[in-house]
Order: structure tokens, then sequence, then C-alpha cells
């Protein structure tokens, strides 16, 4: 760093390091770390807005399950994914910060990437497993065979 962040300069040196535009002409009072206009910035209503959500997001479901409100098995699977869906959403957002704009959209993208490379990895595990328990459990039945069979041996004596 330059003497002119670490020390306080004359009123004329001062003027001098803004004319020349490193930092967008803004002025250097306190020594606060500088933040891109484009990265976030969380405020005390912001993380309430994510709290409550989640909150929300936790309730209903688990209101969903103890009231077993909904019978069929598979849709509540269903409905409490889709409501975990949404609450990663709400994390991501209220928690984490990421939109389209921070650091380029390089986060989002990254982000994007990752959940399609899992769900990948997670459909095709699934997929695996699936047909290996399909076609070598022992309760798989065989095709019959069109040759018949030999006769039974007998060792009586």
């Amino acid at each position: 760093m330059s003497a002119q962040h670490t020390t306080h300069a004359p009123a004329g040196a001062h003027s001098a390091h803004a004319a020349h535009g490193a930092h967008g002409g803004h002025d250097h009072a306190g020594d606060t770390p500088h933040h891109a206009a484009n990265e976030p910035h969380s405020t005390f209503s912001g993380y309430m807005t994510g709290f409550v959500l989640s909150i929300i997001l936790t309730a209903i479901p688990f209101w969903l399950v103890m009231a077993k409100v909904i019978a069929d098995r598979n849709m509540a699977v269903l409905v409490l994914g889709g409501f975990a869906v949404v609450q990663i959403l709400v994390h991501m957002v209220y928690f984490l910060h990421m939109n389209g704009k921070v650091e380029g959209g390089w986060t989002m993208l990254s982000t994007i990437f990752t959940v399609v490379f899992v769900a990948i990895a997670i459909a095709g595990t699934l997929w695996v497993m699936f047909h290996m328990n399909t076609n070598m459990m022992p309760e798989h039945t065989m095709p019959a065979s069109t040759a018949p069979l030999p006769p039974p041996v007998n060792n009586a004596p």
C-alpha cells in the first residue's frame, strides 16, 4: 500500500490522490474497506426476512407431517421436497447473498454448474443401483430355457 492509504496526508496531497481516480474519486475518511458497487451489503432487515422465511418454511412441513395432513406418502415426499428446495433458495439469497450480480455472475454460474453436476451424479448412481438390483438379485426370475433339463441322478444304495 502507498503512504497515502496508511497515513493521513495534508489536504493538498489528498486532493491529488483523488484526482488520479484510482478508487473512483471517493473519500478515504476512516480508512474503511472498499466494496465494489455490485457486492452484497447485509442489513438487519434482510437477515430478519430470511430468518422469518426459514422458520415458516420449517414449521409448515413439520405441521404437515405431524398432523398427517397428506395421506399419500409419494405426495408428502414431493411437497416436503418442494419446501426444502424453497428453503435452500431462501438461504442462498438472504444469508449467502447470491444473485446474478455478485462477482460478475460467476458465483451463480458456479452454483448452477454444481447443482447440475450433483444431479447427474445422483441420477447416475440411482440408475446403476436400480439396474444392479433388478439384474443381480437372487429372486430375479431367469428366462425359461428351450432345452430340456437332464433327468435327476439317483444315487441311492
